[in-house]
Formats: structure tokens, C-alpha cells, sequence
């Protein structure tokens, strides 16, 4: 997909944290010791970067005195413990909590919806205009700036150095990396945008991921949702996937330029370093 032609998936920003980085930070907390390949033994949990686990289901593993897989309710293997090739291994766990692996880019949202809905405190740490409107779970990191007239509704989380509006608005499980741009009356809802990224004014960026160094012209605006109300499908090395997902935007790769007004259709993808021409709309994945 364009956001790992060049970098790997564990490079992937969720909540502006390297997913790599997230989920070692994570089981850390928890309490979990990370070893090398060298240092496994057969009680040694072995846990995929491409997986979201909830901490409940990964603790009935460990504690859990064979080997075993730990699966989801699809049968998908999201852990195990007991030999380094989980197909060797009988013994199965099934699981109903929240777990999914990370095999789709819609998949990086759904794992981002998820680690901001844990945040619990917002945290102001750089400038807010007193005309601007804050509400719910919001983290502001220094140096950025809230313009008057901007809403944000978190669970929002914004990085450093980053200008928000005037007049923007922004909302539900949205997390705006470092130096990052959003324009006047322009809206961001349930994305995920990387660092260095800037977003004119009037842009409407929808349950979209955007690279970074992109620069999306003034009134580009994503469709997130199908006319007729089904789940979306994405076309991936040229066969339809659905995606579960109801409202799903556009995936832009890293250095992506949009022309002033264009239109992206739902679910489109576009690769590292593509360019639109002013006013078009672009149905296909340009890759």
C-alpha cells in the first residue's frame, strides 16, 4: 500500500507513535520482558507487529501452562507460545475480545480509533486561542497553535509545532503529526496524518490516512461513504476486498500533491510522490 512502499509496517504512525514503538512501549507497561529471537524459550509469548491484541486475551496465553495459539473469532493466529512456527502448534485459544490483525490500510484507522479511545486526559500544551472551541480528550503538544474560530472534538491528538485553522474543525479519532498544516474552514475527521503534511483551506479529509510532506490543494475534499450504503470495497493487487467499513476515505502516500479542487472518491489510493491535476476527480487508485 502507498504508506509501506517505503517503510515498514512497524513504521507506521498510529496515534503519532511508530506502531513498533507503541506496541513495545505498551507491553512494557504491562509488565511483559521483550527478549531477542536468541533469548526465547518455550514460555516465551511470540507476537507478529501486523497484530492488535488486547492485553486481557494476550494474559489468558501466557498464563495458559501449554503451548498454544492464541486466535481470533475468524481463526486468525494473533499469537502463540510454545515453538517458533505456530503451525506446529495444536493447541488453540479462541478469543472474542477486540483483537484483529493488521493486514489492510483501513486496518492502521481501526488500530488508531482504538489507542485514542484509551486516552483519558487532555493535555494543552500549546497554544489555544481563547475564540476556539475544545471538547472531550485532546492532546496538544508544544509549539503548535488553535487559531480562533477552530473546533476540535476529541479524542484528538495533535503534535508539536502544528497550525490548526482558523475556522478548522476537527473530530473523532484524529491524530495530526509534527509540523502539519490544516487550513481555514477546512475539516479533518477520524484520520491519521503524518508529520510535515499540509492541508489548504476548505479541504475535507475524511477516515483518510495521509503521508507525509503532502500537500492537498485548496477544496480537495475525500468521499468517505457509498451512496448506497454498503460496506467499501478496495481493489488490492487487482481483486476486491471488502473492508468492513462503512465510511472509508482516501490512503495518500508520502510527498502526494493534490490540484486545487480535486475530488477523491472513496476507498482511492494514491502512491509515493503522484500529483493531481487541478479540479478532476480521481475513482481509481493512482499508484
Amino acid at each position: 500500500m502507498p504508506l509501506t512502499s517505503n517503510r515498514d509496517l512497524g513504521a507506521c504512525l498510529i496515534a503519532n507513535v511508530p506502531m513498533r514503538e507503541l506496541l513495545e512501549t505498551e507491553l512494557r507497561r504491562s509488565g511483559f520482558q521483550l527478549v531477542t529471537a536468541d533469548e526465547a524459550c518455550e514460555r516465551t509469548l511470540r507476537i507478529p507487529i501486523d497484530n492488535w491484541i488486547e492485553l486481557g486475551a494476550l494474559l489468558l496465553l501466557g498464563r495458559n501452562p501449554e503451548a498454544a495459539r492464541l486466535c481470533d473469532a475468524d481463526g486468525n493466529t494473533l499469537a502463540w507460545k510454545g515453538h517458533e512456527d505456530p503451525e506446529q502448534i495444536p493447541g488453540r485459544i479462541c478469543t472474542d475480545a477486540n483483537c484483529f490483525p493488521i493486514t489492510y490500510p483501513w486496518d492502521l484507522l481501526r488500530m488508531n480509533e482504538e489507542v485514542l479511545a484509551m486516552m483519558d486526559e487532555t493535555s494543552l500544551l500549546g497554544e489555544v486561542s481563547p475564540l476556539a472551541t475544545i471538547q472531550g480528550c485532546v492532546r496538544l503538544a508544544n509549539g503548535s497553535r488553535i487559531l480562533p474560530g477552530t473546533v476540535i472534538e476529541g479524542p484528538v491528538l495533535i503534535g508539536p509545532n502544528s497550525q490548526i485553522g482558523p475556522n478548522a474543525y476537527i473530530r473523532g479519532a484524529t491524530s495530526i503529526g509534527a509540523n502539519c498544516f490544516v487550513g481555514n474552514g477546512a475539516e479533518v475527521k477520524n484520520s491519521i496524518i503524518y508529520n510535515n503534511t499540509y492541508i489548504s483551506r476548505q479541504c475535507y479529509v475524511g477516515d483518510s490516512i495521509i503521508g507525509t510532506h503532502v500537500t492537498l490543494g485548496a477544496g480537495t475534499c475525500t468521499e468517505n461513504h457509498r451512496h448506497d450504503g454498503r460496506h467499501h470495497v478496495s481493489m488490492i493487487q487487482g481483486k476486491p476486498v471488502n473492508t468492513g467499513r462503512l465510511k472509508l476515505g482516501a490512503i495518500l502516500g508520502d510527498g502526494v500533491r493534490t490540484g486545487v479542487n480535486t475530488s477523491l472518491e472513496a476507498g482511492v489510493k494514491i502512491g509515493v510522490a503522484r500529483t493531481t491535476r487541478p479540479g478532476i476527480s480521481i475513482s481509481r487508485d493512482v499508484l
